[in-house]
Parts: structure tokens; C-alpha cells; sequence
């Protein structure tokens, strides 16, 4: 059977003592599989990796929570959800949540939590940046080039 998650690298326990460099820098990359004799098998990975899985399952759950919520639309069941969607525009929340949904299931199939994690991130930020006044103001484009002097 596939499993997307499985460590790339399998190691032997004994490595971590005589090639640890070359183990740590494995698992920087990717969790790898440390065989043990003595034990069941362990997986190391980075605190980062870690954390984007963390994230990832929280975001998994309050997907399931919106998904067997009868209660309004999903942009509205989702900002119910995350408060924070509260803070963008209805047409934005609405892409958010449809953005969100994409992106884990992504992340779901491929084993990859960082797709996930950035666009929630992403969208938490722009709430964020929204929240605080920033973009209310209209942009004015230059029009022509500005010369410079070299530095």
C-alpha cells in the first residue's frame, strides 16, 4: 500500500551515534525512520516539520466541524470557525474558505502539511493587514519611471 507520509530515509539506530551529522541532516530535510532492535521504530524530524503536522490535524479538525455543520453557507460556517475571517470582505471569505478546503486536501494527499499551514497562514495575515486599516487606501501608480542616482 502507498502511504505519502513514510520517511524517505531509514536509518539504523547505531547511525545516530557514528554518522549523526549525515542523520540530522536527513532529517532536516525530511522525517527519516530510525530502525532500533531493542524497540519499536522511531521517526525523527525537524521541530518545524512537526509543527506544520500540528497544525495541519488542527486544521483537519475544524474542516470536519465545518463540513457537518448544516448552519449556513461554508464561507459562513468557516468564519464561525476561524473569527479572524470576519475581518476580510464577504467575496474574500468566500475565496479564503474555498482556498483553504483546496489547500488541505493537497496537503492530505500529498503528505506535504506546509500547503496547508501557508495558505492559512497566508489568509490569516491578510485578515490581519485588513483588520488594521492597510489596503483601505487607494494606491497611486507611477505613471513614469522616477530616474534614480546610482548608489
Amino acid at each position: 500500500m502507498l502511504t505519502l507520509d513514510q520517511p524517505e530515509q531509514v536509518f539504523q539506530s547505531s547511525d545516530l551515534s557514528r554518522h549523526a551529522t549525515r542523520v540530522f541532516a536527513a532529517a532536516e530535510v525530511h522525517p527519516v525512520e530510525v530502525t532500533r532492535r531493542d524497540g519499536e521504530d522511531l521517526v525523527l524530524m525537524s521541530k518545524s516539520e512537526a509543527s506544520a503536522r500540528k497544525s495541519l490535524l488542527q486544521l483537519a479538525s475544524t474542516l470536519i466541524g465545518v463540513a457537518t455543520d448544516t448552519r449556513g453557507t461554508l464561507s459562513e460556517r468557516m468564519a464561525d470557525a476561524l473569527p479572524w475571517m470576519l475581518a476580510l470582505t464577504t467575496e474574500d471569505r468566500e475565496a479564503c474558505a474555498g482556498e483553504l478546503l483546496a489547500a488541505a486536501r493537497a496537503s492530505f494527499s500529498t503528505g506535504q502539511a506546509h500547503l496547508a499551514v501557508a495558505a492559512l497562514n497566508s489568509w490569516l495575515e491578510t485578515a490581519t493587514a485588513v483588520a488594521a486599516g492597510l489596503g483601505a487606501e487607494p494606491i497611486e501608480w507611477l505613471d513614469q519611471g522616477v530616474d534614480v542616482e546610482r548608489p
